[in-house]
């Protein structure tokens, strides 16, 4: 039977999405059959509402849009208004039965019944009683004091323990930072219920959060985008009003401000947005053109061939007063359309909340098949403890940036990016991107670069280098970034985006060389598909290995998948199963079979075996009965590139797996390359996942 955590809100706007996404978050990393419910929904612009996609999106989960409510807000009101309360209960306990069949775990959010405001705190008791779940309680702190706002979260256990229900946690968001401590204090002794206490989450408020996107701006305004219309991620801080000349008006400019001004004014929409692009003035967000007047033709022109506009600039109707009572009226709300400020929010309330204490609200069986979406976001939650430093040698791609800054708010590792320190801080500016904690430095003002430069020369000049050649290279932000990982200045690098395989791997190969016992450097892509989790080597690096190297890659894949926590069976290919094939491609797999045993004695090998062989055990059982591997590999080794690549890449294209690699293995320290079509989520796991491989064996890469 399914667990259902009910997630209720005492009030409206008190951050109840923000704790469903981190309880989700925490869960997903255990089981893949996890679902999420809202009794009522709440449509938006698109039609549909913006918290459960956010969910169903951002994770991945195994539902239909339609399955993830019972009924929309105006059904909904028209039943709890006429009397028909029971009729409506039952419209919800069926929806979520439905969906709790094939789940272990439902994350239930109460929403809003009625415009305006949030589900009333006793209807939700009364809903959460009737799907027989468990009420995470949810307060906001925002406008009170410590002691108010605890006295507001003693109120809502009350509430809960006299509706004889069980209270799973009690989540009190938004609190001043500076009274965060004295809350827990206060919460921390007896509660309304017998037996141990229900565990407290205290989260301060984070600005970030509650700030409000250029693109929700907008939308609340019926505004038209004149400007900047791929930049409307970016978030606004307060509203200033520009009413006055530009060179008085400038001294109120603040960091991240909205400024509102008639569409007439020339001067000061040109005033803002050089104050956009300089030093000496703080940087807006955005501005916003009212009275529907647009910039006269001779400004439109003027702007017409700036070729990159650096913030969005919106056209409103209304004049400029009514449009600061509009602003006024905007509740900021997390949005899939915006992954960054998501990204931001699962950092901030992961690094408030032990995912362990929300696991452990239902503890999930584990199974020894992996499933993708719980390996997907383990690797995650592992790389979070680590606190290891990752650098990113490319920081002229915008990828990187916006990766390094997911990086960075999911506090998943320590990140050096290397380039020109004023176009990166530039670039990551126009693109509203935070990466502040990031080190950023160019190489050729790094004040060690001789040293490193005497470091190359020395590892390298038995193969014919100069000391100026080393010096040269070391011009390559890839040499230097594989220098700074070589130093233990950096854990590990991440690079490929613009860079190819051969430019990433070959430092690595020159100076941190490979571990003991290999010879050569090989890969892994982890296939995350709905049920499993396999890992595929070689799909990236040794076009056609002899049987040693063969051997090599299934001892390099094997360790890897173990790392990973994922049992490793390793099925090596061959177009023939056991003894019926001959020739020279299935000799070189049987040597190899029988070297990797040798090295790898107390992990399953088999092989030569046919993939179908190696995955279906009906197969399995006809072809090699008896087997520990066929029908149950969790590692295959594929012959040479050729078949490695194509299989990943069609298991990919037509499974909907998301691969995750290549990861690169055998060296004494991580680096690993990425496709030069990587996404931004790309670049964020193989961040992660170097981050886990540095935290192996006292930092040796697997």
């Amino acid at each position: 039977m399914a667990v259902t955590l009910f997630v209720l809100s005492a009030e409206p706007r008190s951050g109840a999405t923000l704790t469903s996404l981190g309880i989700v978050s925490a869960l997903a990393a255990r089981t893949a059959r996890v679902a999420f419910f809202k009794p009522v929904a709440e449509a938006d612009e698109t039609g549909t509402d913006p918290d459960i996609r956010l969910l169903l999106e951002h994770f991945g989960l195994d539902q239909t849009l339609e399955s993830a409510f019972a009924l929309d807000r105006g059904k909904a009101a028209l039943l709890t208004s006429s009397g028909r309360r029971d009729e409506f209960l039952e419209c919800v306990a069926s929806a979520h039965a439905a969906l709790a069949a094939s789940h272990d775990v439902v994350v239930c959010e109460a929403g809003a019944v009625r415009d305006g405001g949030g589900m009333e705190f006793e209807l939700g008791l009364e809903l959460a009683g009737a799907l027989g779940a468990s009420v995470v309680a949810v307060v906001s702190g925002l406008g009170r004091d410590a002691d108010r706002t605890a006295e507001a979260a003693r109120l809502a256990e009350g509430l809960v323990a006299e509706k004889n229900l069980t209270l799973a946690a009690l989540a009190v968001n938004r609190v001043a930072e500076s009274d965060a401590a004295a809350v827990s204090q206060s919460l921390s002794g007896a509660s309304a219920f017998s037996g141990p206490p229900p565990p407290v989450w205290v989260i301060p408020e984070d600005p970030r959060l509650s700030r409000p996107s250029l693109a929700e701006i907008a939308a609340h305004l019926s505004a038209r985008i004149l400007w900047g219309a791929d930049r409307l991620d970016v978030q606004a801080g307060e509203t200033v009003v520009a009413a006055m000349s530009a060179g008085n008006f400038l001294s109120y400019v603040r960091p991240e401000c909205l400024v509102v001004t008639p569409g007439d004014r020339a001067d000061i929409i040109l005033a803002v947005l050089a104050a956009r692009m300089s030093g000496a003035f703080p940087h807006p967000a955005g501005l916003a053109l009212t009275g529907g007047i647009a910039p006269a033709a001779t400004i439109g022109a003027l702007l017409g061939d700036w070729a990159d506009i650096p913030m969005p600039v919106l056209l409103v109707d209304t004049p400029t007063y009514p449009t600061l009572r509009r602003l006024e009226s905007l509740a900021s709300r997390l949005r899939p359309e915006e992954p960054r400020r998501v990204q931001a929010a699962l950092g901030h309330f992961e690094s408030r909340v032990d995912a362990a204490s929300i696991q452990a609200l239902c503890s999930p069986a584990r199974t020894d098949a992996i499933p993708g979406l719980v390996f997907e976001q383990s690797i995650i939650a592992r790389a979070r403890g680590l606190r290891k430093t990752i650098v990113f040698p490319e920081g002229g791609e915008d990828r990187v940036l916006r990766a390094a800054e997911q990086v960075l708010a999911r506090g998943i590792a320590r990140v050096i990016i290397l380039g020109d320190v004023d176009d990166i801080r530039r670039r990551a500016a126009a693109l509203g991107l935070d990466i502040a904690a990031a080190q950023v430095f160019d190489p050729a003002g790094y004040p060690d670069r001789e040293a490193f430069a005497q470091t190359l020369f020395t590892l390298r000049r038995d193969k014919g280098l100069t000391l100026e050649a080393a010096r040269e290279l070391l011009a390559d932000k890839t040499y230097f970034g594989t220098m700074l990982v070589y130093k233990g200045l950096a854990d590990g690098m991440v690079s490929g985006a613009t860079t190819t395989t051969a430019d990433t791997i070959r430092p690595a190969l020159q100076f941190i060389r490979t571990r003991p016992g290999f010879s050569i450097v090989s890969s892994v892509f982890f296939m995350c598909l709905k049920d499993r989790v396999l890992v595929y080597g070689d799909c990236a690096v040794n076009p056609n290995p002899t049987a040693a190297e063969l051997a090599e890659i299934a001892v390099a894949s094997a360790q890897t998948a173990a790392r990973f926590g994922i049992a490793p069976r390793v099925a090596m290919l061959s177009y023939s199963t056991g003894a019926s094939g001959k020739g020279p491609g299935v000799d070189k797999v049987r040597e190899a079979v029988e070297l990797a045993k040798k090295r790898i004695p107390d992990i399953p090998v088999e092989g030569p075996i046919q993939y179908d062989a190696a995955i279906d055990p009906a197969t399995a059982a006809e072809k090699m009965p008896g087997s520990l591997v066929a029908g149950r590999a969790t590692v295959f080794v594929f012959p040479d590139l050729d078949t490695g690549n194509t299989t990943y890449k069609a298991v990919q294209r037509s499974s909907g797996a998301a691969a995750m690699g290549p990861v690169l293995q055998g060296l004494r320290k991580p680096v690993n390359d990425l496709s030069r079509g990587c996404t931004v989520r790309d670049i964020v796991y193989t961040a992660a996942v170097t981050v886990i491989q540095a935290g192996q064996d006292g930092g040796e890469a697997s």
